[in-house]
Order: structure tokens, then sequence, then C-alpha cells
């Protein structure tokens, strides 16, 4: 399990401080001996974990899952030798123990003390579940269902005839008036009154029909919400219990409970399960100091996007964040990067355009918007604004841009202007067009891309796709330039959610090509090669035509 480098790296080549797990790219020495795994995954390994789509690139394959994330450790032991060790996150082809990598960080008696049998019961109650919807309960939602329908069509006939006895009656009325016939008029008044009595009696014997049923439903229903709520709960006992099978080290040998590191909450699913806390867990145990860690990802790209075949990324902050918090205590350690703190000039961000009631300007990448949760993240567009215009009212900043992505960003002097600025993007009445440069070439020239998103709970701010629970998010593209295996694109997105483009373009079911210099699902460069070029709509105020660009500086 612990691969000694030959030949040992020299003293110059060994990082001063161990670097953040949550800053890529990764050190040297911890980037080759990944890149040494990924030759291993490459010639088989992958293919003998059961790991699918082990080609390089952004679009290529296009599974649906069957990746994995490695992780490298490097370590010094105790005589100051240099050496490896390998991990991965969660399980690799149905096991946790694999020869070569760390194991989990469980204590597995403890764990097989109390899971089997948590299980079982488990499964147990999904099945009185399953059995509570289906059978009898499914039988009564049929038969109520075929009450309410033939109820709707005997009722509908009934109110077309009734419709036509008021007109036939309306007429009659109309000519007895005429006459002054007091009796036609009682007749009349009497038919109108059987109308309603048979109506009346219609809905009573509908009710009566449905009711037996419909109270054994609710029976069978309060029922299975009962075994629902108990599974629900026993669930979360058995992952109360699971997560106090893991024990957490720290640099110090300070030992603490999973559960302990996130009170007062419950941890996310699959916390303790990556491959960093894997790693250095077991640096730990074996007495070894950590020196820098590399986590990669081979194989297909999971559903969600995110992830290509090859590229390094950082620990994610839901499920790892306090964990490593923990682990790294006693560490001489990088603190974490902390965006959007650095400094620019002055005059930034440059006015395009202006008139009396907005204000359009240049953003440019590594600025914010609007301020940050933090209070560290307080420069931004709207404060630098609300210096320079003191006197404007409202919130000022009409949309907003990604701290990375640079552009055209439209503010609104007072209250008015920027809730009419607002309602026109709220209606899609505004033009929007990106350009970007695509680390990789795309299989097509041009489409649509229609994928709904949502936040990634375990690691935010970073987006994922779920078709089930995302917002809708649809992007034109098409292809404008290629030079050197990049491509460059022009992006129209046609709704207005956090990273759509930038996810849009990475997802195997989207573009398939990462943005340049995108940290977050990409690889890291200089900068994130994208930027909003121009904004085409309705002036608020004049009612005429606007169009404002500013070309890319890429």
């Amino acid at each position: 399990m612990l691969r000694y480098l030959d030949p040992q790296p020299l003293a110059r080549e060994l990082p001063d401080r161990f670097p953040s797990p949550f800053a890529t790219p990764p050190h040297p020495l911890a980037r080759v001996a990944a890149e040494q795994l990924l030759d291993e995954l490459r010639d088989g390994l992958a293919g003998d974990a059961g790991l699918e789509g082990g080609g390089q690139g952004g679009g290529q394959g296009g599974g649906q899952g069957g990746g994995k994330m490695f992780g490298v450790l490097v370590v010094a032991d105790r005589d100051g030798r240099i050496a490896t060790l390998r991990g991965f996150s969660g399980m690799l082809g149905g096991h946790w123990h694999v020869d070569g990598f760390v194991p989990p960080l469980f204590d597995v008696a403890a764990r097989d003390a109390v899971w089997p049998a948590g299980e079982a019961e488990l499964r147990t109650l999904a099945r009185r579940i399953e059995a509570l919807a289906g059978g009898e309960t499914a039988r009564c939602r049929e038969q109520l269902a075929a009450i309410d329908d033939s109820h709707a069509n005997v009722l509908a006939e009934l109110r077309d005839r009734h419709r036509v006895d008021r007109a036939a009656r309306r007429a009659a009325r109309h000519a007895a008036h005429a006459s002054s016939g007091n009796a036609v008029h009682h007749a009349l008044d009497q038919a109108s009154r059987a109308d309603a009595a048979e109506k009346k009696r219609l809905l009573a014997a509908h009710a009566d029909a449905r009711d037996a049923l419909a109270r054994r439903l609710a029976v069978l229903d309060d029922e299975r919400r009962t075994v629902e709520q108990l599974r629900a709960d026993r669930s979360r006992h058995y992952l109360g219990v699971l997560f106090d099978t893991y024990v957490i080290a720290n640099a110090r040998g300070e030992q603490r409970r999973l559960r302990t590191l996130f009170d007062p909450e419950m941890p996310p699913g699959g916390a303790g399960d990556c491959a960093a806390p894997k790693l250095l867990g077991e640096a730990y145990r074996r007495g070894l100091r950590p020196l820098a860690l590399a986590e990669v990802w081979w194989g297909a790209p999971p559903a969600t996007g995110g992830r290509h075949a090859g590229v390094f990324y950082p620990a994610c902050h839901g499920k790892c964040g306090p964990i490593l918090a923990h682990m790294l205590e006693g560490l001489d350690a990088d603190m974490p990067p902390v965006f959007g703190l650095a400094r620019l000039a002055d005059n930034e961000p440059r006015v395009i355009f202006e008139d009396e009631w907005l204000v359009v300007v240049d953003k440019p990448a590594g600025l914010l918007s609007v301020p940050g949760r933090s209070g560290l993240l307080r420069d931004s567009v709207q404060v630098r604004l609300r210096a320079r215009y003191p006197a404007a009212t409202g919130p000022l900043v009409v949309h907003r841009l990604d701290l990375e992505t640079s552009g055209v960003l439209v503010a609104a002097k007072d209250d008015a202007t920027h809730a009419a600025l607002q309602r026109l993007f709220a209606r899609r009445e505004v033009t929007k067009r990106y350009i970007a440069w695509l680390d990789g070439i795309p299989a097509a020239e041009r489409g649509v891309v229609d994928l709904a998103l949502r936040v990634d709970l375990d690691d935010r701010p970073r987006q994922l796709h779920d078709p089930v629970h995302g917002k809708p998010a649809v992007t034109r593209w098409e292809v404008i330039a290629r030079d050197h295996g990049r491509t460059r694109v022009a992006l129209f997105p046609q709704t207005g959610r956090t990273h759509q483009l930038r996810v849009h373009a990475a997802h195997a079911c989207g573009i398939g090509v990462p943005i340049v210099g995108d940290r977050l699902y990409g690889r890291e460069a200089d900068r994130l090669q994208l930027h909003a070029e121009a904004l085409a709509f309705l002036h608020p105020r004049t009612g005429a035509p606007l169009l404002v660009e500013r070309m890319a500086p890429f």
C-alpha cells in the first residue's frame, strides 16, 4: 500500500507547508503520483474495478455514472523517506477494501455489529410501505377514480339538460309575462326547483357512493404515513449509529466521532468516505507525515455533471469541510483559498453606457456583482457604484455575473427603473450574448442545451443537473472558431440560472466540453474564459432599443 518514490525527491522539491486540499492545481509531487495512478487505470485497473468510460476529454463517452474520484497522498515516514498512499471515494467495484488502496475510516467490527440488522429492518419497513401503497390502497383509489369519473359524466349530462331546460323556461316566462299567465309562472318555478333538487340528489348519491371508500383509504393512508415516519426515524437512527463508527484523527493524535464534527446537524450522506479523509486517516494511523494531496476523477462523468476524466478537483466543502478542518489541526497547512479578495483598480468597473436612469458597466473578472455573505467579501460592483452614485436609490444592480465572469452588467439609478428592468429580465425580454473558449472540441457546430439545474447541497456554490428538482435552464450555442484544440463559442442563455453556461458547457449531455479556466467544472487556468459580450433590450423609460456591447478581452 505504501509506495516509496524512486528516486527520492530532493529537499527543495518538497512543499514547505501542506497545500490546502481545497485548492488546485495540486503540488507537482502529488500530481506526478496521481498521473502514475491514472496510467494504471488506463492500462486496465479501471475495467477490473468496474469503472466506465476511461477516455480523456469533456464530452466523450457521456455515461450516466460509473466514474470515481481517486486520491494520492504524498507522505514522509519517520526516517524522512518519501512515499505515497492511494485512495478512492466510497466503494470501488462494490468493495470497501481493495488491495493497494487505503481502507475506510469506519470501524469495521462496530459497523458489522449494527448494520446488517439495521439494513434488514429498513428493508422490511420498505416492503411494508410498498404493500400499503399497493394492494387494497390501489384498489380503493381506482374505485374512487371510477366513481368520480362516472359522476363527472352524469353531472355534465345533467348540466347540459338543465341548460336547455332553463332556456326553454326563459322563453316560456317571456310568453307568459306577455299574456299574464300566473299558472304558467307557477309551473315554471316548480320545474326550476325540480332541477335543483335533482342536482342535489345526484351530488348526495355521489358523496354516499364514495364515503365508505374514502374513509377506508384515509385509514390506509394514515397507516402508510405512520410506517413511512417510522422508517425515516429508524433510518436516521441507524445512520447516526453508522456515523459513530467513523473515528476521525488529526495530526495531534486527537480523535473524534464523525457526528460530533457536524453538530448540531446530521452529517450528509457519504461524509467520511471521500478520498482525502481516508488518505489522511491512514497516514496518521501509520505515523506518516502528510506532505501533499491530489484528487482526480477517472471514468464516465456522473449524471449530474461537473466531473471529467483526468481532471484534478479540490475537496468538497459540504462533506469534507468540517472533517478536513479537524484532520488538519496540528499540521502546518495552507489556509483554504478565499475568492473575491483580488484588489482591482479604483476606476473599475468601467462605464460603457449611462443616462439619467441607468448605467451599464464592464465588470472585470474577480469582482463580485454584489457583496458576498462573508464580511470579507464586500468589494463588489454594487458597493463601488453606490460610492459613485450616492443619490441613487434602490438595489442598483439588476442582474448578476459570476465572480469569475467578466462583461456587460446593468444597474439602475432609481427604484422604478430597477423594477422595470427586472421585469424585462423576468419576462425574458433581454437578449444576452456571451463569448467563451472551450477546453476542447465539441462534437457539434451548434445546438440547444436544456438541462435543469440546482445547487449541489454538499458542495456549494457548485451547481448540478437534476431533472427532478432542478429549475429549467436553456442555452443556445454555436461555434465561432477553433484554435489549437480549443473552441470559441457564442452562448445565448434563455434563462438565468447560477453557473448555467458553465454547467451546460461541461456536462456530457450539454456541449460536453468545459470552459477554459473553470476551476469548478473543468481545469483551472489564469482566468475563466467567459465574457458577457452584449445585452439588448428596450429602454425601460424611453422605450428605445438599446444594444450595449463590450468585446471579450481574450
